[in-house]
Parts: structure tokens; sequence; C-alpha cells
């Protein structure tokens, strides 16, 4: 059965997003982190968005630009299965995407019941935080950024309950980035 994951940057102060919504500051390019990145978008699995991020994600990652600055990811990004929850999109144009309208825990449910690898949310604030209510994410990597941003959303907002976590791992980069695995605890 796969794993649902929750991959996601945050600053210092907690922030998922700044007060303008932009997440640039979580972005770096020295070769270690590009590293990681690339040997994480290597180890497939699907690709799970709320319409925000799938609208940032879809306008980028099948660019020249894109192919330029991250061959790697953007191989892995255009390839994997995307699936994007939005009740506002009426059809997805981005290679390998499927658009769900349902109940957002209920699809979920029924994706982790069929074979296959893990589904990975990238970014999606509001789809972490309504999944993470309902008790479906199986691990959270949260990479924590050097940098204040001083207000912004928190990757959390809107949970209704306390989320104990269990830190499984970490891991420091030179850049001053540390991932974080947190498994939820029963």
């Amino acid at each position: 059965m796969p794993k649902l994951v929750a991959y996601n940057a945050v600053s210092l102060d907690g922030y998922f997003t700044d007060a303008n919504g932009d997440m640039s500051w979580a972005h770096k390019r020295d070769p270690e982190w590009q590293a990681f990145v690339s040997e994480n978008a290597s180890g497939g699995g699907r690709l799970l968005f709320g319409r925000v991020t799938y609208d940032l994600m879809a306008s980028f990652w099948p660019t020249a630009l894109a192919a330029q600055s991250n061959p790697i990811v953007v191989e892995r990004m255009n390839s994997l299965q995307k699936f994007v929850f939005s009740r506002k999109l009426n059809k997805v144009t981005w290679n390998n995407t499927t658009l769900l309208k349902g109940d957002m825990a209920t699809e979920i449910r029924e994706l982790k019941q069929q074979p296959g690898p893990n589904i990975v949310i990238m970014g999606s604030g509001s789809v972490v935080a309504q999944l993470a209510d309902a008790g479906l994410i199986d691990e959270y990597q949260i990479v924590l950024n050097p940098v204040v941003v001083g207000n912004g959303r928190t990757l959390f907002e809107g949970v209704k309950k306390k989320l104990p976590m269990r830190l499984a791992n970490s891991r420091t980069f030179s850049n001053g980035n540390v991932v974080l695995f947190y498994e939820p605890m029963a």
C-alpha cells in the first residue's frame, strides 16, 4: 500500500509562504542541495497538488527554462503521474495529470488502497492541512530554511486537532537547510 508523504519547506518562523504567497526564499541553487533535490525527484512516485500549486508547477516545469535549470527534475516532474484537487478547474493540461473533484479524504483513501508508488504532496498547504486533519498523511518531510519571512501562511493552517509526531530522521545541508522526516504517532 502506498504512503502519502507531504514534502514542504518552512521558514524559521514557521511560514510556508510569505505574506505575498511567495515561496522563492525556499529555492536554493547550491550543488549539495541540488543533488539532494535531483536524487529525491528520481525516486519516483505520484504527485498531489492543490489548484494554486498545480498552476505554479504546470506553468514552470514543462518550459525550456526549467529544462535548462534542472533537467533531471524536469524529466521526473513532467513524466510522473499527477493529481490535482480543484473545485474551480474544469480541465488540466499538464502531462499525466488527473483532476479530482470529489471529497478529498475519500479520494485519497481510495488512492492509498490501490497498488502503486507513494503519493507525494508538494506545496499545497490547504491540501496538507486537510489531509493531516483527516489522519491520512503517513510521513512529513519538512525542509526548514534559515530565513525569517515575518508573516505569511503556516503549513498546518486550519488543522483542528493536535498531531503528535515522531522524528524519524534528519539531514543537514551546508546551505543551512535541515530536512526533518516526521511520522505521525498513533
